[in-house]
């Protein structure tokens, strides 16, 4: 099973109304300059102490600014028991530049 999901295969998925929890594991002035709307923030580095914030049984796809960090997201859900992660490929600099320009780049 692969564990990511292009800008625009997610972008296809909400269009339709699929339910897809979006999880932003940037820094909180990071997603005050950008942000994907009906996203989550939970930064990275508090992840380990956040997981009661998550269901395990929903589709999440994780998210930061290049897709770095939610690479790593991705890789510890895994460890933690989550089945259903995908990391976002190009984060939301991607999702800037093929979806919506609105979202500003920084």
């Amino acid at each position: 099973m692969s564990h990511t999901i292009t800008v625009r295969e997610l972008k296809n998925r909400m269009d339709k109304g699929d339910k897809v929890f979006l999880l932003d594991v940037r820094e909180p002035h990071e997603y005050s300059l950008a942000k994907i709307e009906g996203s989550v923030l939970i930064p990275l580095g508090e992840l380990p102490t956040s997981l009661e914030k998550l269901d395990q049984g929903a589709e999440i796809v994780a998210l930061c600014k290049m897709g770095m960090r939610s690479a790593d997201a991705v890789m510890f859900l895994l460890q933690q028991g989550f089945s259903n992660v995908k990391n976002l490929v190009g984060g939301i600099d991607a999702w800037s530049v093929e979806i919506d320009q609105s979202v500003p780049r920084y």
